[in-house]
């Protein structure tokens, strides 16, 4: 039990330590996981051996995955995506498989080991190129559908081949007879817990439910998911399937999400322990005296792979920059890959000799995978001379677009949120400017004549064809902070005086916002408890002037640069003439500005009625405005105002000190 505890103790201290230091790199936490093993394993420095006990804590890890990966299984996205699903994704794994069997019978091995092999390589990196396609904003892109359909493809895949694998390390006359009652044993179980223990399965977790306890919750799905691996490691099948039918079962009902939370730091953490007895098996002196091998097989694997995937998608239909993204997103190995070559040395299908070499040229592909994909773009316009043409239209047609707007809003993202925003411009005579990567959305929208564009707006090209220079706002109208921190950086480096307004999902993402340029914050979470509040009090009989000078108190709070317009907001402002309302205008501190090397409490705009709200500097994210500061070349004064205020204001900050030279003559 000691020995248990100091090797638990051991490993998790040495995790904690790497992943933190992979993350602040940007490295995947996996690559942390598999060094660890690797140099604390015993092919190393030898302080954890490789035994039972490890590997059985290690195949938990296994188990909460397959888990996850039956919760997020949907019958309905399959069908929608069943043209990518079930033909680029059968395609890519089969034929991935039949040449690796090919290879690996040329060097002289089993058709069984190419089997195991051909399963490994096969697999692609789902946590890393999911993660991947989030974060540059590329999961409507045609490649990323692509992508996203292979990698679903390959998830599904993984169940069949873990059943397959140990039916395979039988002996040759009892291998069709396992196989056989392998399969009969799967179908009756999937057929068994599918149509009977999915509605005993709701009711059950409805009763559960209703005791409102979280800890009696958490119980529960324990239970299921160690219940049903249990019960398939009874019929002879992999632990595995059984956490893969409990995500599927609870996937179906309505405590889905719930359940997505609750069991995802037991995942997390057992499947890094996984990858931690990965690491382990990894033999560094061998692999260095075979690296002629392990660079063969790491080519090999790349080639193949974007070969396989780059034709299919070509054969399907896809346009050749496509298929060649498609394929340097896939070549890579991936997560699972580990698993089935973990589940085929376990059951002695693979020798450690034929392990080690495939192991690392896997290992080297992952930490590759990133790396491949960052290049991605500069490598199809290297190689596809369409894929320049069709950039060129793309962005001709935007500019054409924008050509005839003049302080118009450029709309990052025209999703729901974007076509909502859309919608009060054109009522107020804003023109405006969206961009999009869905490529459905935007065909649905230019057929209705709407002033949308495909193009990625985080890139400097696509913003300067929307009449950057020419806008007069930028809104940010997706959620996703990474992608919105690209946008906001691209547009503070085109045109710093510009003004963005951001729209933010977490109240940790307000602060980012800020610090990379952002004018304006929109938190979800405060505007949907100010409505809240605000029909809770007109329903409770408050006044409705009542109502809203609360709702216009409670977003002054926060809005600093939207002040002057909520003072002049319907219950107070109404009679105001248009040149009588207070506005805002961003004003450059030119070469030769009187304002540059003033203090802002020196500067005096009150004697034209004008004052400042914001400062923006390139060179500084996050500039607090204070009567001290000094203001430099460059710099962006945002004025507040009426109409002939600000104007007069611009005309200090500018001219200022002419003014004086020829007052004193």
């Amino acid at each position: 039990m000691t020995d248990t505890l100091s090797l638990i103790i051991l490993l998790l201290g040495a995790a904690v330590v790497v992943v933190a230091l992979f993350r602040t790199l940007g490295l995947p936490p996996i690559m942390g996981y598999l060094l660890v093993g690797a140099v604390f394993g015993p092919h190393a420095l030898g302080w954890v051996p490789d035994t039972e006990q490890t590997r059985h804590l290690a195949e938990f890890g296994v188990v909460f995955l397959m888990f996850s990966i039956g919760l997020e299984f949907s019958l309905a996205r399959l069908f929608s995506m069943k043209r990518i699903v079930f033909g680029l994704g059968l395609a890519q794994v089969m034929v991935t498989l039949l040449a690796t069997m090919l290879l690996v019978r040329l060097a002289g091995l089993s058709w069984l080991a190419g089997i195991a092999f051909g399963g490994a390589l096969a697999m692609s990196s789902t946590a890393i190129l999911s993660k991947l396609l989030t974060e540059r904003g590329e999961l409507d892109a045609t490649h990323g559908r692509e992508v996203i359909g292979v990698l679903l493809f390959q998830d599904i895949a993984v169940v069949p081949l873990l059943v397959l694998i140990p039916a395979l390390s039988q002996p040759v006359e009892a291998m069709a007879s396992a196989l056989l009652v392998a399969g009969l044993k799967a179908a009756a179980l999937l057929v068994l817990v599918l149509f009977i223990g999915q509605r005993a399965l709701s009711g059950w977790f409805y009763l559960v439910a209703r005791r409102k306890s979280g800890e009696l919750f958490m119980l529960n799905v324990l239970l299921i998911t160690l219940g049903l691996a249990w019960l398939t490691d009874l019929a002879g099948l992999s632990l595995a399937l059984g956490a893969f039918l409990a995500g599927m079962l609870i996937g179906e009902t309505q405590y889905r999400y719930q359940v997505e939370e609750d069991i995802k730091p037991f995942r997390d953490v057992l499947l890094g322990l996984f990858f931690v007895s990965i690491g382990m098996r990894l033999d560094v002196p061998q692999l260095l005296a075979q690296w002629v091998q392990v660079a063969s097989i790491l080519i090999a694997l790349l080639v193949i792979k974007l070969s396989i995937v780059g034709g299919f998608s070509r054969l399907l239909g896809s346009a050749p920059g496509t298929a060649l993204r498609s394929g340097l997103w896939l070549c890579a190995g991936g997560e699972f890959g580990f698993v089935i070559l973990a589940r085929s040395s376990d059951v002695h299908l693979l020798s450690a000799g034929e392990l080690q070499p495939v192991l690392a040229a896997m290992l080297l592909s992952l930490m590759l995978a990133p790396l491949i994909v960052h290049f991605s773009d500069r490598i199809v316009f290297r190689f596809v001379a369409s894929e320049w043409m069709l950039r060129s239209m793309q962005l001709t047609q935007l500019a054409a677009q924008s050509l005839a707007s003049n302080k118009h809003a450029i709309l990052c993202g025209y999703g729901r949120t974007g076509q909502h925003l859309a919608r009060f411009l054109e009522a107020e005579g804003v023109s405006f400017m969206a961009l999009d990567l869905d490529p459905e959305r935007v065909r649905e929208a230019s057929a209705a004549a709407e002033a949308v564009a495909y193009g990625d707006a985080a890139r400097k090209e696509t913003l300067l064809a929307a009449g950057l220079a020419r806008a007069s706002v930028v809104v940010v109208t997706f959620s996703d902070i990474d992608a919105a921190l690209r946008v906001i950086h691209r547009v503070r480096e085109l045109r710093p005086d510009v003004a963005i307004v951001s729209r933010a999902r977490e109240q940790d993402d307000i602060e980012k916002l800020y610090a990379a340029g952002a004018a304006e914050v929109v938190p979800e979470a405060l505007e949907s408890s100010v409505m809240l509040a605000t029909h809770a009090l007109a329903l409770s009989g408050i006044p409705m002037h009542r109502v809203i000078k609360r709702l216009r108190e409670m977003r002054e709070q926060h809005y600093a640069l939207l002040r002057g317009f909520f003072h002049g907001g319907t219950d107070v402002g109404a009679h105001l003439a248009d040149a009588d309302q207070p506005r805002l205008l961003a004003v450059t501190l030119t070469p030769g500005a009187w304002a540059i090397g003033q203090q802002v409490g020196a500067l005096d705009l009150a004697k034209v009625d004008a004052g400042v709200t914001a400062i923006r500097r390139r060179t500084q994210r996050a500039l607090r405005l204070t009567p001290e500061l000094e203001l430099i070349e460059g710099d962006v004064v945002v004025l507040l105002g009426t109409a002939a205020a600000i104007v007069a204001g611009e005309d200090m900050l500018l001219r200022g000190r002419q003014k004086k030279a020829k007052a004193s003559t």
